[in-house]
């Protein structure tokens, strides 16, 4: 076999194929990605000297990976962004800022939180605070939930939901035509796609759940038109890009660390018709596009509704939690679905295993998920900012020295 593009390793590898190389994915998601903090650190460790760490989400303070370190980490997907990925706030113009730690960052323009009087970050819509970072933190909370105090449809219809605007599919065709075709790099575009997860932000986790219970019909309605707001700009989003696109992200949490947020039968009632109404659209519309669903948690109850709904790849295979056996995940449901992630458990060995402990763990877990492909390598969500240059050097490393795939044995 020749060696392939990263394009066409990753689409291999979507196929359930085994591509040349095991595909790499280093930073190319909000949920595969790294503390800017210890983005800095890592190029410092590296000696790759670039343009300043843009920190692209600064709701977990992420920073955007340049091309130096990408190569260095043998990355093979890159991100296709949202004009306004987090609080509305633009991500087409920059300014220098600092780190928690000091160290130098670029942040969106439009960024500009203030400091209250216990030393906590806020930003602010006009006057009311709708995010905060606490004094020695590294993320901002959202603090303010719009429905919280919704009653009945008119309350529902009375808020108005994002539409994706003309300004922003270009944005997007500028930024995916560019990369489709100056690189070989896969393409992952961060759509969203949100109902559970929208939900709990916009009612506030008790309100939500309260409501799921006691106010089923009132809540169908709310999930429908946000579903139906959904595919709107969903049809939008896919006109504009859809052709450069392998992949296209969804995202919502599913899951506790012993088991799933709701009951199976509450899933299949309240939540599934609306992520089966934008996943079979996508496969309608774009029969190559593969869709991507971030749910974190054990969620093992729940896959074979997700793949019924739609699921074609899940991340980021949280295997600390219960139930999420990799040898398992992978023999009943490793010929249906692509496990993007379940490299290194950074909730447990990546933050507090040596090295040598790292290196164990990501060889055995490559050997389960990589055979017959359907795999994307990455670590168990987010690198944060307290992780050393040196384990996240030996996390890719040791990934890369497994991932020659001809006749792939786990002994490479």
């Amino acid at each position: 076999m020749g060696r392939m593009t990263s394009r066409e390793r990753v689409r291999k590898a979507l196929s359930h194929q085994e591509p040349d190389m095991i595909p790499i994915d280093f930073g190319a998601m909000r949920s595969t990605g790294i503390n800017a903090i210890a983005y800095n650190k890592l190029k410092g460790h590296l000696g790759i000297g670039e343009d300043p760490t843009r920190v692209y989400d600064v709701f977990q303070q992420l920073a955007e990976p340049g091309t130096g370190v990408l190569e260095r980490m043998r990355g093979d997907v890159v991100q296709i962004h949202r004009l306004r990925t987090s609080f509305n706030i633009r991500n087409d113009k920059w300014k220098a800022w600092k780190l928690n730690d000091g160290s130098d960052c670029m942040v969106p323009l439009d960024f500009s939180p203030v400091q209250n009087s216990k030393g906590d970050l806020e930003i602010l819509d006009g006057d009311s605070v709708i995010a905060r970072m606490p004094k020695g933190g590294y993320y901002f909370d959202q603090v303010i939930h719009p429905y919280e105090n919704a009653g009945s449809i008119s309350d529902i219809d009375a808020i108005p939901l994002e539409e994706i605007t003309d300004e922003e599919l270009q944005f997007l065709r500028d930024q995916a035509g560019r990369l489709y075709k100056e690189t070989e790099y896969a393409l992952l575009g961060a759509f969203g796609g949100n109902i559970f997860e929208a939900g709990q932000m916009d009612w506030g986790y008790e309100k939500y759940f309260m409501q799921l219970a006691l106010e089923p019909e009132l809540m169908h309605y709310y999930h429908n038109r946000l579903a139906q707001n959904h595919l709107k700009n969903l049809r939008r989003y896919l006109d504009a890009i859809g052709e450069y696109l392998d992949v296209i992200q969804f995202g919502d949490d599913l899951g506790t660390q012993e088991t799933s947020q709701i009951s199976v039968e509450m899933y299949r009632e309240m939540i599934k018709p609306y992520h089966k109404l934008q996943y079979e659209y996508v496969h309608k519309s774009n029969p190559s596009l593969k869709v991507f669903l971030h749910s974190c948690g054990s969620i093992y109850n729940l896959i074979p509704d997700l793949i019924d709904a739609g699921v074609d790849i899940l991340n980021p295979v949280q295997l600390s939690a219960k139930n999420m056996d990799p040898v398992k995940l992978k023999n009943e449901f490793g010929k249906k679905l692509t496990f993007w992630g379940g490299g290194c458990n950074m909730q447990t060995t990546g933050t507090f295993g040596t090295l040598d402990e790292i290196e164990k763990e990501v060889g055995e877990l490559t050997r389960i998920f990589a055979p017959g492909g359907g795999f994307v390598f990455t670590q168990i969500h987010n690198i944060q900012a307290n992780i050393s240059p040196e384990k996240v050097v030996r996390i890719y490393d040791t990934a890369a020295a497994l991932r020659e795939y001809p006749g792939f044995d786990g002994k490479n």
